[in-house]
């Protein structure tokens, strides 16, 4: 009997450890792929500042019409709200290793300078966690090889997992970001926690 304890004792301090290893795996695979990819995002962008300047050959330069909404890599942008500290790079999908590693672009909503309304995910124990403090009237940034785009927060709710008509369009440039909820919830959290921002023109 005493011989079956210590062996329980020991698969699970073994499993303790296992899941802290991938926990720390994870925490720094995340950091090290946001500083890469916003280094290469801020790179990007300084040559697409100097082509608007007309510093670099005809050849090179781009006109913002041209650019891709997504990069060949996914790479859609970076996304701030400054008042909470939150800053990420976000890729397009939804996928588990996307949303491990940034906030990811919902897939079939509006990418940022279209009408419509575009979804942004993000888990809440990372990325997102700060939206736990955002207020009404908080400004967020979401810049792209086209731009900074701006938008106003106008209402936070909770809802089901499954209500995706908060992602629904009425034409007007709309962002909405979603994230679990409640923010402290151990395992599969049952809400989704919504921020609904307008495009400031």
């Amino acid at each position: 009997m005493r011989l079956g304890l210590q062996w329980v004792q020991r698969a699970l301090f073994a499993a303790a450890i296992l899941m802290l290893g991938y926990c720390g795996f994870a925490l720094v695979d995340m950091w090290m792929f946001q500083h890469r990819e916003r280094q290469s995002f801020d790179r990007l962008l300084q040559e697409q500042r100097r082509s608007k300047d007309g510093r670099l050959q005809a050849g090179a330069t781009a006109t913002l019409a041209s650019l891709p909404f997504i990069g060949a890599d996914g790479l859609i942008g970076r996304i701030e709200v400054l008042r909470l500290g939150v800053s990420a790079v976000v890729l397009e999908g939804t996928g588990l290793r996307t949303l491990r590693r940034a906030a990811g672009h919902i897939p079939g909503t509006a990418l940022p300078g279209q009408p419509g309304n575009i979804g942004i995910a993000g888990h809440r124990d990372t990325f997102f966690r700060p939206l736990r403090n955002i207020h009404r009237d908080d400004i967020i940034t979401l810049t792209t090889l086209r731009g900074p785009y701006r938008y106003r927060v106008v209402s936070t709710k909770i809802v089901g997992p499954d209500d995706v008509a908060v992602l629904s369009s009425d034409g007007n440039q709309i962002l909405t970001l979603v994230t679990c909820y409640p923010f402290y919830f151990v395992g599969s959290a049952p809400s989704r926690f919504i921020v609904r921002a307008e495009r400031i023109k």
